[in-house]
Parts: structure tokens; sequence; C-alpha cells
């Protein structure tokens, strides 16, 4: 048994549709056409092409791929502007906006042919209203908070440690980082997450972080894991994970 991971996605279409041709090709190797892949989240935001990105996995799903996916917290900041125009998250510490360069929502409304500026709120929840398809939102909405397989549990940001499954809040899931890339104790199982971009996959022990900044136009990682053991995805085969023991 096997399954595969694709870390935050930040409108790289490209990238995306190259993750899966090298999951494809280690299908075809190992002769497991329908294997999972899990992708976990982030499908917005400063990459060229967020609209193109989500339509890409709602036709895959649509037509029985054997694909899920989770929400991220950059997904969410798309849905809540477009629908109900909140620009701003209090997660974001630094105050700015959706639509500040560095969070990249401008670069979202520009892939459905939306232009607009920081600050200018309104006019550009006007034309994000009329823009974005409610399929698409409504797609996003839906999608579940986090994903369990065997001894795995996939989600986006990662999870308040000492706390069940059922019991983490949606904030968690989304955004943690504080009492949790610092927590190195034990867990019922190995948690597979994104969120905090490094430059390398790394698996920590308890838990695998595998955002490499895609929206930074960095390489997109593809993981598999295969009877508990996990290993990167390349073009020419695979590699081995980093792996960091914690001090």
């Amino acid at each position: 048994m096997r399954i595969y991971a694709i870390g935050d996605i930040h409108g790289q279409l490209d990238m995306l549709k190259a993750a899966h041709a090298r999951i494809e090709a280690d299908k075809a190797r190992v002769g497991d056409p329908d294997a999972r892949i899990i992708h976990l989240g982030d499908y917005t935001d400063r990459g060229p092409d967020s609209a193109g990105v989500i339509q890409y996995l709602m036709d895959g799903i649509a037509e029985g791929k054997p694909w899920r996916a989770i929400r991220g917290n950059h997904d969410r900041m798309f849905t809540r502007f477009v629908r109900n125009g909140i620009a701003h998250d209090d997660h974001i510490k630094s105050g700015k906006s959706w639509l500040h360069p560095a969070l990249g929502g401008t670069d979202t409304l520009a892939s459905y042919g939306v232009e607009a500026e920081d600050g200018e709120f309104e006019v550009a929840h006007m034309r994000a209203a009329k823009a974005v398809p409610v399929e698409h939102l409504d797609f996003v909405e839906n999608l579940p908070l986090t994903y369990a397989w065997g001894d795995y549990l996939f989600v986006h940001a990662g999870i308040r440690p000492k706390i069940a499954v059922e019991r983490q809040t949606e904030e968690d899931l989304l955004w943690i980082r504080e009492g949790w890339l610092d927590y190195h104790g034990p867990l019922p199982f190995t948690v597979v997450h994104g969120h905090t971009a490094l430059d390398e996959a790394t698996h920590f022990g308890n838990r695998i972080d595998i955002d490499t900044g895609a929206g930074y136009g960095r390489p997109m990682t593809t993981l598999v894991i295969e009877n508990g053991h996990e290993e990167i995805v390349t073009e020419t085969g695979r590699a081995p994970l980093t792996h960091v023991v914690p001090s």
C-alpha cells in the first residue's frame, strides 16, 4: 500500500502538473495506478494561476481520479474575501491584507481576470464576486481539514499536540506554528503537513513538513509513503527524505 502527497501549490499549475507526472511515472514503475494522491492545501495566492489549479483539481476529482484535497489557510482567505469582502485575518500579525503583495491575493484575482490593489477592498470585492465561479468557492469551502491514512494524518498546518483530532480547531489545523513546530514529543500518528516553507522536505520524527516554497517559485515536493517508509519522488526516481533529530 502506498500514498502520495503534494505540498503547498499556491497557484503554480505547471508545477502541479509536473508533480503529477512524476507520481504517474512512479505509479507505473510499481504497478499501482490506483494509489491515492493527497494535496495539502493552499491552492491559491502568489503563483500565476490559482483559478487553473482549482479547476484542474475539480476536473480530476470529478473524473474519478484517486485524488484527495484538504483546505489551507490561503484558500480560506480567498473564499472569505470573494464571499464576504473580508480582507484581513487576525492570524496575519503584520496586519497585511489578503490583497497585499506578500500574501498574493491580487495574483489570485488576476487569474480570474480581476484587477485589484491593496486597500481598494470594496471595488475588488465587487469585481471578484462577479468573476469567480461559485463552483470554485463551493469546491474550496467544502474541502475537509484533515485526511487520515493508516498511521499518518495529513493536514495543512499541523495539530495542537495532546488534543484528539476530532477536537482540533479549524484555526490550528489551518494556521498553527507556535506550540507545534517546537513540539518533539510523541503523537498517535505521523503528521504530514505544509504551511511552513523549508528549503527541503524534512522528517522531524513525529511530523513531516513537505512545503518547499512553490509559492515563492521554489520546487514543489512530492512525497510517497510505502509500507511505513517515506521518500521523495523526483524526475529520475525516488530520493531519501531528509531526517532531523530534534536536540
